[in-house]
């Protein structure tokens, strides 16, 4: 357990999967979480969960491609916890599945939007109530093909090396001021979202890809995740973690 009490924390796409599993580790070691989703209800059954086990917890639907509901967000934490003092920024899509020269000019845009404008977004208003509140740290949800290649993704992988450099760039600027940044490559993950679209033939063919064997938790990367944001890691930042067994050491 990390000690987040008196913490307020926002976790964008926290409606499921990874995003929800750190919204319930932060609020479960204290902290106040803003849960936040473009899916409404995903996110305020979050809220729920977190509250029948004792805990605080808000939801906020808002779309991260969108700046202005963003700003929103940021405000609507600092009115309802006081403060800003933690951000993962997780919301993210996959998008098209098609070769460069033929992959659709409304799908690239999308995934650009959410997957890497959604980050910048985000720690453009979180940044500075962070300065505010006397100091934080941000995790941004990247990938492995933050720092590799994935044939028919071109987009996915562009926005999530950008979300890499963009995450080093933001440390070098802010870490004297107190903020820490720091961005987490997670390898193929059981989500519900994984599940649904993948027959188990699929899942197992995912799994070979890591010579670990198996597909990786999202409580497994909520740990690295959460440990990042935490007084423990407080010479960390700017970095590139990855939760991915061994998958980008081949």
């Amino acid at each position: 357990m990390f000690d987040f009490e008196g913490k307020t924390a926002i976790v964008t796409g926290a409606g499921s999967g990874i995003g929800e599993a750190i919204a319930l580790e932060l609020a479960a070691s204290g902290a106040f979480v803003v849960v936040s989703d473009v899916d409404e209800h995903a996110a305020n059954r979050v809220v729920a969960t977190i509250m029948d086990r004792g805990k605080r917890a808000a939801g906020f639907a808002a779309d991260v491609s969108d700046p202005d509901a963003v700003e929103r967000m940021v405000k609507f934490a600092e009115a309802e916890g006081g403060a800003l003092h933690l951000a993962v920024n997780n919301a993210g899509i996959g998008g098209p599945q098609r070769p460069v020269g033929e992959y659709p000019l409304d799908g690239w845009r999308q995934v650009i939007d959410v997957n890497l404008h959604g980050v910048f977004y985000g720690m453009r208003y979180q940044i500075p109530a962070m300065e505010r509140a006397g100091g934080g740290a941000i995790v941004n949800i990247s990938s492995i093909l933050g720092s590799v290649g994935f044939a028919n993704a071109s987009a996915y992988v562009a926005a999530k090396h950008g979300v890499v450099g963009l995450t080093k760039t933001a440390a070098m600027e802010y870490s004297a001021n107190g903020i820490r940044i720091n961005s987490v490559g997670p390898g193929f993950i059981e989500t519900p979202l994984l599940a649904k679209n993948l027959d188990q033939e699929a899942l197992d063919g995912l799994a070979s890809l890591h010579p670990i064997g198996r597909i990786g938790t999202s409580e497994e990367v909520s740990a690295l995740t959460c440990f990042l944001l935490s007084d423990r890691a407080s010479f960390i930042s700017g970095s590139y973690h990855l939760v991915d067994g061994a998958y980008t050491a081949q």
